[in-house]
């Protein structure tokens, strides 16, 4: 099924010179597929080579590749690599949409300063409920299949704390993006198959931090969860596909011997 009918409007020369790294590399492999480099069914090169042969971070190429998947461009197979399932028309062009990366940078600014402002106003009771949704936190994470309704509510609760209601709406359009934009939902959904579940001793010290007071001690508390959120993400993700190639290696072993054993 061809999705290209979502793309954005081609970028002039000078729009594409300040994209993103990741935004460029996508418009590369995309110009690729459609000047026929690239058949449907074929393998792009792994992440690995592409990083090399561009001079970017795997991350990098993880970003594009998720950008080419979510217009329907790859498919991308855990282990395997991503196989491109759709050529796209001389009329169709390359578009983004908020990836889980930009996400979390945005949030590490913006949550940073929130976090900041709630040290300096946030009442008592408030950091009582805080507590409680980090007790909350831990016992949603337990299941396979857990919530993430007192994460939700933990970080809403402090833009709220802010007594500021532009900030307080802005936490609150940040987790709506989470499911709105479909680079970022994507990547999550991946993380989520990973097994990433959030982490209750960051939740913790931000929690300590805002009861401390101290708005610099809650600004670097919720940077440092971020920036933990972002490692989480890119370690997870690739360790699901090692250990999905490993799998796959081990099986094809197996295989093998039982062959030569007959």
């Amino acid at each position: 099924m061809n999705v290209m009918g979502k793309s954005k409007p081609k970028a002039s020369s000078a729009e594409q010179g300040e994209d993103r790294l990741y935004q460029q590399l996508a418009r590369r492999l995309f110009d690729q597929i459609a000047g026929g480099q690239y058949a449907i069914g074929d393998r792009l090169p792994a992440e690995r080579e592409l990083a090399i042969e561009h001079n970017v971070s795997r991350p990098t190429v993880r970003e594009a590749i998720i950008a080419l998947e979510v217009q329907g461009l790859v498919e991308v197979k855990i282990g395997s690599g991503a196989y491109v399932r759709n050529i796209p028309g001389r009329s169709e062009a390359m578009g983004f949409s908020v990836t889980a990366f930009e996400l979390i940078e945005a949030r590490a600014a913006i949550e940073g300063e929130v976090a900041a402002l709630a040290a300096v106003h946030i009442s008592d009771a408030e950091l009582d409920a805080l507590d409680a949704l980090v007790d909350r936190i831990a016992v949603e994470a337990e299941p396979e299949e857990w919530l993430e309704d007192a994460d939700r509510e933990f970080h809403f609760l402090i833009g709220r704390a802010t007594r500021n209601a532009a900030l307080s709406h802005t936490v609150e359009q940040f987790w709506a993006l989470r499911a709105s934009e479909p680079d970022t939902a994507l990547l999550l959904a991946k993380a989520r198959a990973a097994k990433v579940k959030p982490v209750v001793a960051e939740h913790r010290a931000i929690a300590e931090a805002l009861r401390s007071r101290d708005p610099a001690r809650a600004r670097n508390a919720m940077r440092a969860h971020m920036a933990a959120v972002l490692d989480h993400l890119l370690f997870a993700t690739e360790e699901a596909a090692v250990e999905q190639a490993r799998i796959a290696a081990l099986t094809t072993r197996r295989r093998f011997s039982a062959t030569q054993s007959v």
